[in-house]
Formats: C-alpha cells, structure tokens, sequence
C-alpha cells in the first residue's frame, strides 16, 4: 500500500510548471513553482513545519502547549496542519484587510481567531503584532512563532524550496523571483541558490504601501513610503529579521491593480487559479522583461491558491467597487 501517516507528510516537492501565454513577450523560460500543491495550499506549510519542530527542540514549545502568531492567513494554515497531528491549541492574529475565506479556513481548522485593524502602527495596541505578544504573556504555556523575525523562517526555504528548484531546473536557473513579506521565502531561497551560482538574479515584488524598495536601495526606512494597500501577504511597514537584503538584487514595485488583473489572467489564460500576490510576483516579471535573454530560466514563486480570493480577485462586485475592471 502506498499513503502518507499524516497530512503534514505532504508538504514540500511542488511542481515547476512551464508559463505560456501569460509570457510571451517575455524572453527566455519562465517557470512557476506552484505552492498551492502543498496540503495546505500555500508556501507557508513549510515555515509551518519549520516553526514548531525548531520549537519543540529548543524546548520552547511544550506538550498541550499553545501556539499564537500574526499572519496573513496562509502561515496559520500551515501552523494547524501540524498542531492537530501533534495536539497544540493554536489562536492567530489577523488584519481586517485579509479575506473571508482565509479566516473562514483557519476556523474549520479549529484555530481562535482575533481579527485587528489594519490602518495602525505596527506598534499600536490594536495592531495583529501587538496583540499576539500580549496573548502570548497572558496564556500560560505559549508560544510565539513571530514568523518575521524568527529564522527558522528563512531555514525552512534554504532546507526546502531551494534545493527543489535548483534540482528541478538541473542548475539551469539565471533568475529568481518571488513577493517580499516576511522575507523567509526570498531570503532562504537566495541564500541556497547563490551559494550554488553567485551569479543567480533574485528579484523582489513589493506593493506600493510598502517599505522594501526604498530601503534596499537607501537604507533609509521612510514612514512616508506606509499607507494602505490591498495585496495580501507581501509587503511591510517593518523590516522583518528574516529579508537579507545583501541576497536580493533588486525591488520591482507592483500596484493592486495590476496584480489582480495578472492573478485573474493566470486562471483564464494558463489555467492556474493562484492568490493575490501570485500575480503580483508575475507582474514583476513582466515589467522587467526587458532585463532577460532568450536562454535565461525564470523561476517564479507563487506562494498560494485562488480559493482564498473568491470573494475579492474573482469576484466581479469586488473589482469594481475597486475600479479594477
């Protein structure tokens, strides 16, 4: 007989699947490293893994323990895959920006969910970063992943994901390209692709809203770069321990709307139904075509799947009321 023991056997060896339509009038191979295929659907089982046998070996995290984090969504569906096989409580901490579905899942996973404002400091009481520290004073026998700073972030991708495509493209991959948010995938990723080939390109897609492009290129965290935007996942008004700059070649900013229009062209003309923040790391291709060569290999994340932005990206009321169509 051929099966897994636990759901959480699953996470990992995603596909590489070749970008058509969606790419041509892009110079060279572009292939998609589809996360979706992982059993919770996002990128974010891996650094779910990761987290809690890092924690469990440090001691941190002990027996009927309980597990709190501020996420997108994504990182908490990857924390539930493994605190139900091996029995932790898990509460996650969200901003009021993050769709329905995502917090719909996280509740048929068992998970307590607070749901914050999304338009306040990082800093503020209110904000889902503040208030998942302060559960994490207030519940006895907890533990505070805080996926930003916490590296096993980033080991988890440099254990993971880049050894997948470095084998998957049999070393043949000039560029990599993926959203910046905790900075865990990019970072991890790099780290193993450049110690293979110095010479690999690593691209960063950030929203307009956030801090990243600026910084990288002046080391000057400017507030005024911070105001609200709608791509969920990647992007930030902090700068987390988990982004290396030294391993990123540069920022490619890339606006909501663009980023919807790609995720919604990636359904229709490549059959692939992906989340928010894939077609915002696809736009980045596309707006930097002009910096590829015909035998260049693209490899581009796409961190999550469409099932999560039923209600927003394919949902026509949505995208009008957001003057996107």
């Amino acid at each position: 007989m051929n099966y897994s023991n636990h759901i959480s056997d699953l996470i990992g060896n995603t596909p590489l699947v070749k970008l058509n339509k969606v790419t041509k009038d892009v110079q060279g191979t572009v292939l998609a490293k589809i996360e979706s295929f992982n059993p919770g659907h996002s990128i974010k089982d891996r650094i779910g893994l990761q987290l809690i046998r890092d924690a469990e070996k440090k001691g941190i995290l002990k027996k009927g323990g309980t597990i709190i984090e501020a996420t997108s969504g994504n990182t908490g569906m990857g924390l539930a895959l493994i605190a139900i096989q091996r029995g932790y409580k898990l509460i996650c901490t969200m901003s009021d920006k993050q769709s329905k579905e995502k917090i719909d899942i996280l509740k048929a996973m068992d998970v307590k969910v607070h749901i914050c404002p999304t338009n306040v400091a990082p800093d503020h009481p209110d904000s889902y970063y503040s208030v998942a520290k302060k559960l994490n004073t207030e519940i006895p026998n907890s533990f505070y992943p805080n996926q930003y700073d916490n590296l096993s972030n980033k080991k988890a991708h440099y254990l993971t994901t880049g050894p997948e495509i470095w084998e998957q493209t049999d070393g043949k991959i000039t560029h990599f390209v993926a959203g910046v948010g905790t900075g865990g995938t990019i970072s991890g990723t790099a780290k193993f692709l450049k110690e293979k080939n110095k010479n690999i390109k690593v691209w960063g897609i950030d929203p307009y809203g956030s801090v990243f492009k600026k910084y990288h290129e002046t080391n000057t965290f400017d507030e005024k770069e911070i105001y609200p935007y709608m791509t969920e996942g990647i992007g930030e008004d902090i700068i987390p321990k988990n982004v290396d700059f030294q391993l990123i070649d540069l920022f490619e900013k890339v606006s909501d709307k663009d980023a919807a229009l790609m995720t919604r062209k990636l359904a229709k003309e490549e059959g692939i139904l992906a989340g928010y923040s894939c077609g915002a790391a696809l736009c980045g291709v596309i707006q930097l075509k002009n910096k590829l060569k015909k035998n260049d290999v693209v490899v581009v994340i796409l961190p999550d799947h469409g099932s999560r932005y039923l209600a927003k990206i394919f949902n026509d009321e949505w995208m009008k009321k957001n003057k996107f169509i």
